[in-house]
């Protein structure tokens, strides 16, 4: 028969353990099958369908990222989770020491040079997630040992973060080059290798009418959704070159790398999170 929306904390429990189970799969490279695991769960939660525990697996999704851990491909998250949700994922965490191996290993992995199958089949659209309001204990600080830094490790990535952009670069090149372009395309810069980091940008391109698109590029071997980081350089080199400066977001890198654009200015079209501060003694 039909439930209710109110979970129960042994339906909860039973839903987050099998999250777990395939996120900690999934960040090891093994195969499983989430019809499988749905219709398996279904059968523990009398009554509960599968769109419902979908559901409830994409606010599991909001709780991985808000404490700092990848979530599942294909449950995109969702937020307005109750605040039991947050506590048990936290509680279940901490006991599986496999899940944060798997974590770990998969954002220190390094990442080798992808090339550029087909242009235009790795675009996707700028992602619009629902604008929900968030459970506040997801800004709030929460001082807690389940909260982790491995979006924050994977972004310090260097080979990832190299990787990413010199599929931008080609991507780039491709282009123009398809556009007649031929000699704007052999024009493209890596300036990050070639002139250093400090430009507040990655690759130099061109628009087709020879006009200069400064592009920062963003990657990660997870999800559409899995949040970034920016430096202060960046954002300032974005207001000011907001007509030529784009962020290009790379993700699913390792499996099947796509992207989107983030044009302008990146706090027009992003929220902005402060997440570290640098100190000086004294006032």
């Amino acid at each position: 028969m039909a439930r209710g929306d109110d979970w129960s904390q042994l339906e909860v429990e039973a839903c987050v353990a099998d999250y777990l189970a395939m996120l900690t799969l999934e960040l090891n490279g093994q195969r499983y099958s989430k019809t499988g695991r749905a219709n398996g769960l279904m059968q523990k939660l009398d009554g509960r369908n599968r769109p419902s525990i979908e559901f409830k697996h994409c606010n599991i999704s909001a709780v991985m990222l808000a404490l700092g851990y990848p979530y599942i491909a294909g449950y995109k998250p969702r937020g307005n989770y109750q605040g039991m949700l947050l506590d048990i994922v936290e509680a279940q965490v901490q006991l599986r020491p496999d899940l944060q191996d798997a974590a770990q290993a998969a954002v220190l992995r390094p990442a080798t040079v992808v090339a550029v199958a087909n242009g235009g089949a790795v675009w996707v659209p700028l992602p619009r997630p629902p604008r929900v309001r968030e459970t506040p204990a997801s800004y709030a600080p929460r001082f807690s040992p389940a909260r982790r830094d491995y979006l924050a490790q994977e972004a310090r990535n260097r080979s990832l973060g190299r990787a990413g952009e010199l599929f931008v670069l080609e991507l780039e090149a491709r282009r123009l080059h398809a556009a007649g372009k031929k000699v704007l395309s052999e024009r493209v810069e890596h300036v990050a290798a070639t002139q250093g980091d400090g430009l507040g940008f990655d690759v130099l391109s061109f628009e087709e009418d020879g006009c200069e698109r400064l592009i920062e590029v963003k990657t990660t071997s997870f999800g559409e959704l899995t949040p970034f980081y920016v430096s202060r350089n960046e954002l300032a080199r974005s207001q000011a070159d907001a007509g030529r400066y784009q962020l290009y977001r790379v993700f699913g890198f390792r499996d099947r790398p796509r992207l989107f654009s983030v044009p302008g200015a990146i706090e027009d079209s992003c929220q902005l999170e402060a997440t570290t501060y640098l100190a000086r003694v004294g006032n």
